[in-house]
């Protein structure tokens, strides 16, 4: 008898998280968008370099196929990047060109172990785990092309999300992601800048 009280108390519990699943599912599909903040540069000091024009390009190919989820992201790490060039690169006067060439904008999700029985029926963990990755290079090429010097630079972050998130609390923790990788690799590209390009550097 005790153990038939136990089963039907089981199988209580587990009809009521099942209800609160629908429900959570049903109030999600009827969340109102949210507005994320603008990822922007412009008002950082502009880095102004003595050449002619300012180009971006990229080697890196988004699979668009998980594990990958990059184009997912309310802001993608390529595109934040090309937000970056335009917000903190300019031309002064010269011949060439200054380019960002993005060779790697990628962000990694994996699923993370979960507590199973009573304990992970009754637990909120995380369960996802997202890694960023950003590596570029920025170059000087003179007026045929040849490049004259470089800096580059490689960061990485990454984050987790619990398994209850809803979508609006997803998007948030990818646009958060993005935005600290992003101040990593600014404040790591200005610093190699100054050190391996000040040459063509406007004071």
């Amino acid at each position: 008898m005790p153990q038939m009280k136990i089963r039907s108390l089981f199988s209580g519990r587990l009809v009521s998280l099942m209800l609160a699943t629908f429900l959570l599912v049903g109030c999600e599909a009827s969340l109102p968008s949210q507005r994320l903040p603008d990822l922007t540069y412009t008002h950082l000091p502009p880095l102004i370099f003595n050449v002619g024009s300012v180009v971006t390009t990229q080697t890196y190919k988004a699979p668009l196929a998980v594990p990958n989820v990059d184009h997912l992201f309310p802001i993608a790490p390529a595109d934040a990047l090309r937000r970056w060039v335009s917000g903190r690169v300019k031309s002064g006067s010269g011949g060439g060109d200054v380019r960002l060439v993005i060779v790697d904008a990628s962000v990694i999700e994996s699923k993370l172990a979960q507590a199973k029985g009573l304990t992970g029926a009754f637990t909120k963990e995380q369960s996802e785990r997202y890694e960023a990755r950003i590596e570029a290079v920025l170059e000087v090429r003179d007026s045929g092309g040849t490049r004259q010097g470089f800096a580059q630079v490689s960061v990485k972050r990454s984050t987790t999300v619990r398994e209850d998130a809803n979508i609006n609390e997803r998007e948030l923790a990818w646009f958060q992601l993005t935005e600290a990788l992003m101040n990593d690799f600014d404040a790591q590209m200005e610093k190699n800048i100054r050190r391996y390009l000040s040459k063509w550097l406007k004071p």
